[in-house]
């Protein structure tokens, strides 16, 4: 059985001394040209780090690493027992670095570029259906500021499609409730603008009327952050995230469920209503439509079971 980080590659002497400052000008490079996340930046730092330990530890010359050495990386990997996801991750992480050295004229041998991906048994995403989402969000049925919040929040991820970190960053001035939409700043800082549905738009305006100026006046400084906390702050992802899960126990729902699953749900709730695949890309802000079909498959999956539920020749 696959598992990440319980069977560690044997521990070597450290990084590879010619990797370690160009993988540092790598990062940078990702962080401040890409306008990649802190935690995605870490995340690729954490996936060359392991990338050094092998180089160092096998004394391969990493300008000139060749096919079937990379090979053996990956072999090494797989007897660890590392997950094949976490494998691809890794197998990634290296590709972007070799492209990028090549880029910079550091070296001009890509051996990387032409590795195949592992394959994986691929997982879909868990979403809920629309009855699901009602009673997650009619469970939070207080008329105190937090719960208001809470309805808004959960009202606007299914609105909207939005990773928790967009929803974080949300600014009042980020939703238009006149013309029924919303700013999302996605990855890379790019911007895109999602319609919401009346019942968002009255969720959003009654919140705004009656709860977050409450919780505005327990902050010690001003803020133009749209979900506040019970002390006046912009939440954070983390907190949001918290508080999806609360509410999502509360309504006796999946335990494991998190705020994602409301992005899987409106992606599949658009195929399903017949939302081309390039509009449903533009709306969750994905740079692939690869990335985006995978909703296609939930799609026809939800249509094979309405039709053996309902034709009577099922």
């Amino acid at each position: 059985m696959s598992r990440d980080h319980e069977v560690p590659v044997a521990v070597g002497e450290g990084p590879d001394p010619v990797l370690e400052p160009l993988v540092g000008r790598f990062l940078s490079y990702l962080g401040d040209v890409r306008n990649l996340s802190p935690n995605t930046v870490r995340a690729y730092g954490a996936d060359l780090a392991s990338f050094q330990e092998w180089v160092a530890r096998s004394g391969v010359e990493p300008l000139h690493v060749t096919h079937r050495q990379l090979r053996l990386y990956l072999s090494e990997q797989s007897r660890a027992r590392y997950s094949t996801h976490t494998i691809d991750r890794r197998l990634s992480a290296i590709r972007s670095f070799y492209r990028w050295l090549v880029d910079e004229g550091i070296t001009d041998e890509d051996a990387a570029a032409a590795l195949a991906t592992p394959k994986a048994a691929r997982l879909l995403p868990k979403t809920l259906t629309d009855a699901e989402v009602e009673l997650l969000i009619g469970s939070v049925d207080g008329d105190d500021a937090c719960s208001v919040r809470d309805r808004t929040m959960l009202e606007l991820l299914y609105a909207t499609g939005a990773r928790i970190s967009e929803l974080s960053h949300l600014d009042v001035a980020d939703v238009d409730l006149s013309q029924g939409q919303v700013s999302l700043f996605g990855k890379g800082s790019k911007q895109r603008i999602v319609p919401i549905y009346d019942l968002a738009v009255e969720q959003v305006h009654a919140y705004l009327l009656r709860a977050r100026p409450t919780l505005a006046r327990n902050g010690k400084e001003p803020t133009s952050a749209l979900l506040l906390s019970t002390r006046g702050r912009r939440m954070s992802a983390d907190a949001l995230r918290t508080r999806f899960e609360h509410d999502a126990r509360a309504a006796g729902l999946d335990a494991t469920l998190t705020p994602h699953a409301m992005r899987h749900s409106y992606a599949t709730e658009l195929l399903s209503g017949g939302a081309d695949l390039r509009s449903v890309q533009e709306l969750l802000g994905h740079e692939s439509l690869s990335t985006t079909q995978i909703y296609t498959h939930l799609s026809v999956d939800r249509l094979k079971a309405a039709t053996r539920q309902a034709h009577p020749r099922s």
